[in-house]
């Protein structure tokens, strides 16, 4: 049995993954579905459009069935522990998705499963969100191997998943962020000796400016997680040298993508010129999704 807890799970799948997404997306339809019969319990303890959208259609096109547990739903929120969640629903379903705030409480209720976990965000990593990107760079640029990607903002569990992704999938990766909001050490650590055995470009640089020049790809997320507070004046202090916005974007290349995970604060992290522009793919990421998604629980699940 396989989880997708880290994109580092994939491993040498991600190919396989991103041809399958593709795939099911040309046939959206299938006439004989793979999950026939089968469920996956969907544990949110944070809220969401696309995840939970995603994640039901997907089973339904599949064939299965998905059950959404809100955190009010469930005694996991009452005192039940995450382990002995895991083994409850473990003798129910065939899958689960869980959105958690804790990476910890993640790998205790995959660890405490018998069915394949699949990690819908938690604060250290969003690996979902990462393989719709990686489909939708190669659906708009051919390819991804070679590409130039920079991630500019919060090093959040976005960027953590993003990085390593791009490098396995072959793409120069530059982090510009801030120095205090740095992407996780140890990741950070895998994503350096995956680029040197690579021969790839894998930087983390506080200038957002210079990192974009001739960049393929410009990527930016909320300047605040949610869940976290911070108030208006520290966080435009912090952040506001990392604006998305048509001054930046004119520093990358004429068919560079702009990218976001959504939800976006406009006028924040991006402003709507650039999120409205003809070199916004951002709800193509959204649609991709679904497809994404539905490759991976039939990687995990079929």
């Amino acid at each position: 049995m396989s989880n997708l807890i880290s994109i580092l799970d994939v491993g040498d799948d991600m190919d396989l993954l991103l041809g399958s997404a593709e795939q099911l997306k040309s046939e959206r339809h299938i006439s004989n579905p793979p999950l026939r019969d089968k469920s996956l319990a969907m544990i949110f303890e944070k809220s969401s459009t696309r995840t939970r959208v995603s994640f039901e259609v997907g089973m339904t096109d599949l064939g299965g069935h998905a059950l959404y547990l809100g955190a009010k739903d469930m005694q996991l929120g009452r005192g039940e522990t995450v382990s002995d969640t895991a083994k409850v629903l473990s003798r129910y379903v065939d899958g689960i998705m869980y959105r958690a705030f804790s990476h910890d409480m993640m790998l205790e209720l995959a660890d405490n499963s018998t069915v394949p976990v699949i990690n819908g965000l938690d604060d250290l990593e969003h690996p979902c969100q990462v393989l719709a990107d990686l489909l939708t760079i190669k659906e708009h640029k051919g390819h991804i191997a070679g590409l130039k990607v920079v991630y500019v903002g919060d090093g959040n569990n976005v960027c953590n998943s993003l990085m390593l992704a791009c490098l396995m999938a072959g793409a120069n990766f530059i982090v510009a962020c801030p120095p205090s909001r740095l992407p996780d050490p140890g990741l950070t650590k895998m994503a350096e000796g995956m680029a040197r055995s690579k021969g790839l470009t894998f930087e983390i640089t506080h200038d957002a400016q210079t990192a974009v020049i001739d960049a393929d790809v410009i990527y930016t997320d909320a300047w605040v997680s949610m869940g976290d507070d911070i108030e208006e004046d520290e966080k435009w202090a912090l952040f506001g040298d990392y604006q998305v916005n048509s001054d930046m974007v004119s520093k990358a290349k004429p068919d560079h993508l702009f990218m976001h995970c959504l939800p976006a604060h406009r006028g924040d992290e991006v402003t709507s010129e650039v999120i409205d522009g003809t070199n916004s793919v951002v709800f193509d990421q959204a649609e991709n999704r679904l497809h994404a998604q539905k490759a991976v629980m039939l990687w995990l699940m079929g």
